[in-house]
Protein backbone atom coordinates (compact mmCIF):
# COMPACT_ATOMS: atom_id res chain seq x y z
CA UNK A 1 0.00 0.00 0.00
CA UNK A 2 1.53 3.34 -0.99
CA UNK A 3 2.10 5.99 1.65
CA UNK A 4 -0.27 8.91 1.55
CA UNK A 5 2.44 11.32 2.71
CA UNK A 6 6.09 11.88 1.88
CA UNK A 7 7.90 10.72 5.03
CA UNK A 8 11.62 10.15 5.47
CA UNK A 9 13.44 8.08 8.09
CA UNK A 10 13.54 11.00 10.56
CA UNK A 11 9.78 11.53 10.26
CA UNK A 12 9.22 7.83 11.02
CA UNK A 13 11.50 8.09 14.07
CA UNK A 14 9.56 11.14 15.28
CA UNK A 15 6.26 9.29 14.87
CA UNK A 16 7.53 6.22 16.73
CA UNK A 17 8.85 8.30 19.62
CA UNK A 18 5.73 10.45 19.94
CA UNK A 19 3.42 7.46 19.77
CA UNK A 20 5.34 5.95 22.69
CA UNK A 21 5.51 9.20 24.68
CA UNK A 22 3.55 12.20 23.43
CA UNK A 23 4.57 14.32 26.42
CA UNK A 24 8.29 14.50 25.80
CA UNK A 25 9.77 17.89 25.13
CA UNK A 26 10.91 18.87 21.67
CA UNK A 27 14.50 18.92 22.96
CA UNK A 28 14.20 15.31 24.17
CA UNK A 29 12.51 14.27 20.93
CA UNK A 30 15.19 15.91 18.80
CA UNK A 31 17.89 14.13 20.83
CA UNK A 32 16.18 10.76 20.37
CA UNK A 33 15.79 11.15 16.60
CA UNK A 34 19.25 12.66 16.03
CA UNK A 35 18.50 16.18 14.81
CA UNK A 36 18.56 19.62 16.45
CA UNK A 37 15.48 21.05 18.13
CA UNK A 38 14.37 23.71 15.56
CA UNK A 39 14.09 21.35 12.56
CA UNK A 40 12.52 18.72 14.79
CA UNK A 41 9.79 21.15 15.81
CA UNK A 42 9.22 22.11 12.16
CA UNK A 43 8.85 18.44 11.28
CA UNK A 44 6.38 17.80 14.11
CA UNK A 45 4.31 20.83 13.09
CA UNK A 46 4.31 19.62 9.47
CA UNK A 47 3.17 16.15 10.57
CA UNK A 48 0.36 17.81 12.54
CA UNK A 49 -0.62 20.11 9.66
CA UNK A 50 -0.87 17.30 7.11
CA UNK A 51 -2.93 15.20 9.52
CA UNK A 52 -0.45 12.40 10.22
CA UNK A 53 -0.46 13.42 13.89
CA UNK A 54 -4.14 13.85 14.75
CA UNK A 55 -3.67 15.03 18.32
CA UNK A 56 -2.39 14.20 21.78
CA UNK A 57 -4.20 12.77 24.78
CA UNK A 58 -3.59 11.28 28.19
CA UNK A 59 -4.09 7.54 28.58
CA UNK A 60 -6.21 7.10 31.70
CA UNK A 61 -6.34 4.12 34.01
CA UNK A 62 -10.05 3.29 33.76
CA UNK A 63 -10.22 0.89 36.75
CA UNK A 64 -8.51 3.47 38.98
CA UNK A 65 -11.35 5.83 38.03
CA UNK A 66 -14.03 3.28 38.88
CA UNK A 67 -14.64 2.19 35.29
CA UNK A 68 -14.32 -1.57 35.78
CA UNK A 69 -16.31 -2.97 32.85
CA UNK A 70 -14.87 -3.04 29.34
CA UNK A 71 -16.95 -4.70 26.65
CA UNK A 72 -17.30 -4.91 22.90
CA UNK A 73 -20.63 -4.87 21.12
CA UNK A 74 -21.21 -6.15 17.60
CA UNK A 75 -24.22 -4.41 16.08
CA UNK A 76 -26.25 -5.57 13.11
CA UNK A 77 -28.68 -3.15 11.48
CA UNK A 78 -31.93 -4.01 9.73
CA UNK A 79 -31.02 -1.76 6.79
CA UNK A 80 -27.54 -0.82 5.56
CA UNK A 81 -28.35 2.05 3.23
CA UNK A 82 -25.74 4.79 3.43
CA UNK A 83 -28.03 7.18 5.30
CA UNK A 84 -28.90 4.43 7.83
CA UNK A 85 -25.22 3.69 8.46
CA UNK A 86 -24.45 7.40 8.86
CA UNK A 87 -27.41 7.82 11.24
CA UNK A 88 -26.24 5.00 13.49
CA UNK A 89 -22.64 6.23 13.39
CA UNK A 90 -23.82 9.67 14.48
CA UNK A 91 -25.92 8.13 17.27
CA UNK A 92 -22.79 6.47 18.75
CA UNK A 93 -21.29 9.92 19.30
CA UNK A 94 -24.06 10.67 21.81
CA UNK A 95 -23.39 7.60 23.97
CA UNK A 96 -20.64 8.40 26.50
CA UNK A 97 -20.27 4.70 27.36
CA UNK A 98 -19.10 4.07 23.76
CA UNK A 99 -15.43 5.06 23.67
CA UNK A 100 -14.55 3.87 20.17
CA UNK A 101 -16.73 2.79 17.27
CA UNK A 102 -15.97 1.17 13.93
CA UNK A 103 -18.09 0.39 10.91
CA UNK A 104 -17.11 -3.16 9.96
CA UNK A 105 -17.68 -5.71 7.23
CA UNK A 106 -19.00 -9.22 7.69
CA UNK A 107 -21.92 -10.41 9.79
CA UNK A 108 -22.09 -7.19 11.81
CA UNK A 109 -22.21 -3.56 10.78
CA UNK A 110 -20.55 -1.85 13.76
CA UNK A 111 -18.10 -2.73 16.52
CA UNK A 112 -18.39 -0.64 19.67
CA UNK A 113 -15.80 -0.45 22.46
CA UNK A 114 -17.67 0.33 25.66
CA UNK A 115 -16.44 1.26 29.14
CA UNK A 116 -18.78 1.38 32.16
CA UNK A 117 -18.51 1.67 35.92
CA UNK A 118 -20.25 -1.63 36.55
CA UNK A 119 -22.11 -4.48 34.88
CA UNK A 120 -25.53 -3.03 35.72
CA UNK A 121 -24.70 0.24 33.96
CA UNK A 122 -23.48 -1.64 30.90
CA UNK A 123 -26.56 -3.88 30.85
CA UNK A 124 -28.88 -0.87 31.14
CA UNK A 125 -27.10 0.78 28.23
CA UNK A 126 -27.38 -2.35 26.07
CA UNK A 127 -31.06 -2.93 26.82
CA UNK A 128 -32.43 0.61 27.05
CA UNK A 129 -30.23 2.48 24.59
CA UNK A 130 -28.47 0.18 22.18
CA UNK A 131 -30.96 -2.63 21.52
CA UNK A 132 -33.87 -0.20 21.39
CA UNK A 133 -32.18 2.25 18.99
CA UNK A 134 -33.90 2.66 15.63
CA UNK A 135 -32.80 0.20 12.93
CA UNK A 136 -30.83 -2.03 15.34
CA UNK A 137 -31.45 -5.69 14.54
CA UNK A 138 -28.88 -7.59 16.59
CA UNK A 139 -26.59 -6.82 19.51
CA UNK A 140 -23.90 -9.28 20.51
CA UNK A 141 -21.76 -8.39 23.52
CA UNK A 142 -18.42 -9.64 24.78
CA UNK A 143 -17.21 -8.70 28.24
CA UNK A 144 -13.45 -8.52 28.52
CA UNK A 145 -11.49 -10.49 31.10
CA UNK A 146 -8.25 -8.53 30.98
CA UNK A 147 -6.24 -6.48 28.53
CA UNK A 148 -3.27 -8.43 27.24
CA UNK A 149 -1.80 -5.88 24.84
CA UNK A 150 -1.95 -2.10 24.71
CA UNK A 151 0.10 -0.57 21.91
CA UNK A 152 -0.22 2.48 19.73
CA UNK A 153 -2.32 2.11 16.60
CA UNK A 154 0.62 2.02 14.19
CA UNK A 155 3.25 -0.70 14.31
CA UNK A 156 6.85 0.28 13.59
CA UNK A 157 9.72 -1.93 12.57
CA UNK A 158 12.59 -2.41 15.02
CA UNK A 159 14.95 -0.19 13.02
Amino acid sequence: MPLKADLDAIDWKILRELQNDGRMTNVELSSRVGISAPPCLRRVRRLEEIGIIRGYRALLNAPALGMDVVAFCLIGLHHQADNELKTFAERTRGWPIVRDAWMVSGESDFLLHCVASDLGTFQTFVIEELASAPNVDTVRTALTIRRVKDEGLVAFSAS
